[in-house]
C-alpha cells in the first residue's frame, strides 16, 4: 500500500495544530471574597491605566509563555503586561504578544490552595520574567511582594516591608494600615468594588440632580424679575 507524506496532504487533511486551551473547567474563585478581591484589583487597575492603550489587564486568563509547550501555563488572578494593547483574549500566547511577559501578577491565596501549588506558582513568575508578584492571604490579611529590584535580575527577592509599599511598575501604593489590605491609585484614592463604586455613582448622580434643581428653580426666579437667564 502507497503511503502519502503528511506534507503532500491538503490542508485539510494535515495532522492538527497544537491545542491550548482556554479554560481548565475550573471556577474563577474559590469563594465570594476571593471573587470580588480578584474583580476590584482588576477594574481598579484598568482605571489607573484607562488612559493608555498600552497596557493589558487581565483576571484569571489562561498565559502560555512557551510555543510548542500547553502544559506550561497558569492563570494568574490578575496580571498586568506594559506594552501590549487593551482588547479582548481567550489566552495570552506569549509568542504572539510580541514576547511580552506579564510584568505584575496578583494572587489571591484562599483555604483550598496548597503550599506547594503556590510555590510551584512563585517558581514559574520567577522562571518566565515576572517583575512583581504579590500574594495576598485572604484568611490571615497578610501580604507578601517578591520583586526585580533590577529588570535584569535572575530572581524575584522578597519585599522587607510592604506596609506602605509603592510598586515600581504600577504606581499604586499597598496600605496594610487598617485590618487588612488596601489599594490606593497614585492619587491617594482606594480601589473600589462593584458596591462601592455604584454607590459612589449614585450619590453623585444625586448631588448632579440637587444642583440642576437650584438652577432650573435660580432660573424661574430670573424669568419671574424679567431677566432672560439664557442670554446671561
Amino acid at each position: 500500500m502507497e503511503t502519502v507524506s503528511s506534507s503532500a496532504l491538503p490542508a485539510s487533511f494535515a495532522p492538527e495544530t497544537i491545542f491550548y486551551p482556554d479554560s481548565d473547567g475550573l471556577p474563577m474563585a474559590n469563594n465570594t471574597e476571593h471573587f470580588e478581591r480578584i474583580a476590584t484589583t482588576k477594574y481598579g487597575l484598568e482605571s489607573v491605566f484607562a488612559d493608555r492603550d498600552d497596557v493589558f489587564v487581565a483576571g484569571d486568563l489562561f498565559w502560555y509563555p512557551v510555543k510548542g509547550r500547553p502544559r506550561t501555563v497558569l492563570a494568574p488572578d490578575v496580571m498586568v503586561i506594559f506594552g501590549r494593547p487593551k482588547g479582548e483574549r481567550k489566552s495570552y500566547k506569549q509568542w504572539e504578544e510580541g514576547g511580552i511577559a506579564p510584568q505584575v501578577v496578583f494572587e489571591f491565596l484562599s483555604e483550598s490552595n496548597t503550599t506547594s501549588e503556590m510555590t510551584n506558582k512563585a517558581i514559574f513568575y520567577e522562571r518566565y520574567g515576572v517583575q512583581e508578584y504579590y500574594l495576598y492571604d485572604l484568611e490571615r490579611k497578610t501580604v507578601n511582594g517578591f520583586v526585580r529590584f533590577q529588570e535584569q535580575d535572575d530572581s524575584l527577592e522578597e519585599i522587607p516591608e510592604i506596609r506602605d509599599w509603592k510598586s515600581p511598575r504600577l504606581g499604586i501604593r499597598f496600605d496594610m494600615s487598617s485590618s487588612e489590605l488596601v489599594l490606593r491609585k497614585p492619587d491617594g484614592t482606594t480601589f473600589l468594588s462593584y458596591a462601592e463604586l455604584d454607590n459612589a455613582l449614585s450619590e453623585t448622580r444625586e448631588e448632579l440632580s440637587e444642583t440642576r434643581e437650584r438652577l432650573n428653580a435660580f432660573a424661574t426666579k430670573l424669568r419671574e424679575l424679567g431677566i432672560n437667564p439664557d442670554l446671561l
